[in-house]
Order: structure tokens, then sequence, then C-alpha cells
């Protein structure tokens, strides 16, 4: 199945709420001067840059498997170098232990078995330097939940089967595993209460993120139906506050390792 391709303006319609959980991040790594910085799943590039920003005398790189999220990245004005690579094929071509920093936002709940991946991603950092990764945890709030009950339907069901979804572990899980690597662990997680405007403006988060491929997936005579029928359970289960408003509670996880060694 060809994948859904990214949106970068529509990804972008919420960037300083999913921004935060980048920042928050990038506090928790305390690497005075990394030579070789690279951020797995950069997206448009606009919270890469701020690590150009925290070390500015850093060669960073911003690795993408969307060409559109990449073109979207390459419009700025930063010294960040850009590539069009899958995480995995980054991965296969790195030279071990090369990478200072090695960060990865919001992008490893896509790659499927992605514990898997945690030793070669340890691989490629230098003794003494550090990994960092946040993953969302929400996937057992409604704006999942309905999603994954609609597509499950029929006349729906038929065509998203084989459709991706993003599915992630909580912040236990990957602290015991970094931890039989000798790396010492920074593990959290946070909920956030997103206050969000606008019309649908849960369906306008989730259908650029999450709900994304499954939309995409469904036949111009079903798409239609199906959005209406999500729109009208997300309304049901985020109701707008007498302002208008929704809020959106966001549970992320957040991880911090620093590989054992002494830095170079």
């Amino acid at each position: 199945m060809t994948p859904a391709a990214w949106d970068p303006q529509h990804y972008l319609t919420y960037a300083d709420e999913r921004g935060r959980p980048f920042v928050e991040l990038l506090a928790r790594a305390p690497a005075a001067a990394p030579a070789e910085v690279v951020d797995l799943g950069c997206g448009p590039g606009n919270l890469t840059a701020l690590l150009a920003s925290r070390w500015p005398g850093s060669r960073v790189r911003g690795v993408d498997s969307s060409a559109e999220m990449v073109d979207a990245a390459r419009a700025l004005p930063t010294s960040v170098e850009w590539g069009v690579q899958d995480l995995r094929d980054w991965l296969t071509a790195v030279e071990p232990g090369t990478v200072d920093v090695l960060v990865s936002n919001a992008t490893l709940q896509w790659v499927p078995g992605h514990l898997d991946l945690l030793a070669p991603l340890v691989g490629a950092v230098r003794p003494g330097g550090w990994l960092a990764f946040q993953v969302p945890g929400n996937f057992d709030e409604p704006s999942h939940t309905l999603r994954a009950a609609l597509a499950a339907r029929e006349p729906y069901a038929s065509h998203l089967r084989d459709v991706p979804v993003p599915r992630a572990h909580d912040a236990a899980t990957y602290l015991g595993a970094l931890q039989e690597f000798g790396c010492d662990v920074d593990a959290w997680e946070t909920t956030y209460l997103h206050v969000l405007a606008g019309p649908d403006p849960v369906f306008t988060w989730v259908s650029a993120t999450g709900a994304r491929p499954t939309i995409a997936a469904l036949p111009d005579d079903l798409r239609g139906r199906f959005v209406a029928e999500y729109k009208e359970g997300l309304r049901r289960a985020y109701p707008p506050r007498p302002d208008g408003s929704v809020v959106l509670p966001f549970r992320r996880v957040f991880v911090v390792a620093q590989v054992p060694g002494e830095a170079s």
C-alpha cells in the first residue's frame, strides 16, 4: 500500500501545541557542544531548526521519509542539512558511534516493532552521547478509539484492514529496554491539556497525523461519510466549552538516554 502523503501546512495548524513536547524533550538532553546532531522524523523542520539554535557550532541534519515534509523544511532559513530517507534505511547506512545527539520526535510510533530498533539507535550514538525521543501515549483516548471502531465497520473495514496506525509503549517499557544496553535513562510521561479553537478542532488535529492514513485509504465515495461520522463522534467525546474551545487531553512519553562510555 502506498503511504498517504503528509501535508505540512495541515500538520502545522497547531504548531505551538505540537512543538511544546519537543522543547521539553530538548531541555532534558544536557549535551554541551555536540559535533553531530540528527533529527530522525524531522517533519516540516520548524522544530529541527531549534537544534541548530541550541547548538550553533554543530552539524545538524534532519531526516524524514516524507518528501513533502522535507520540501517544506528546505524552505526554512536555517543551516540544517535535510534529507529524504526512511528511518530504518538511515539506521542501516549510518556509521555506528558517530552521532553525538540523536533526536526522534513523534516518529517511532509509526514504525512497527520499533523496540527492536532501540539497539541500532543506541549503536548510532557515540559513547557518552545522547538518544532523546518522544512518542504519543494517547492511543486509548476517544480520538483514536473512535477512529478504530468506525474503521472496523463496513462499508469501511474492507478498505482499511491493512492501513497503518500508530502505536507506542509506556515509559517503563522504554526505560527497561534501554537500561539493558547500559544506558543511563530518564523516562517520564506528561499529559497536556490542549485548548483548541476552530471548527471541529480535534478532527483537524488527528486528521493531520494519526487518522491521516485511514482517511486517505478510503475511496472518494466513502471518505466524506466516514469523516462526517468521525466528526460527530469527536464532538460528543470532546464537547465545546462555553467559549467554544475544546480541551484535548494528550499524554506523551519521553525518553532521554545517555549511551555508556566516555565522551570523546
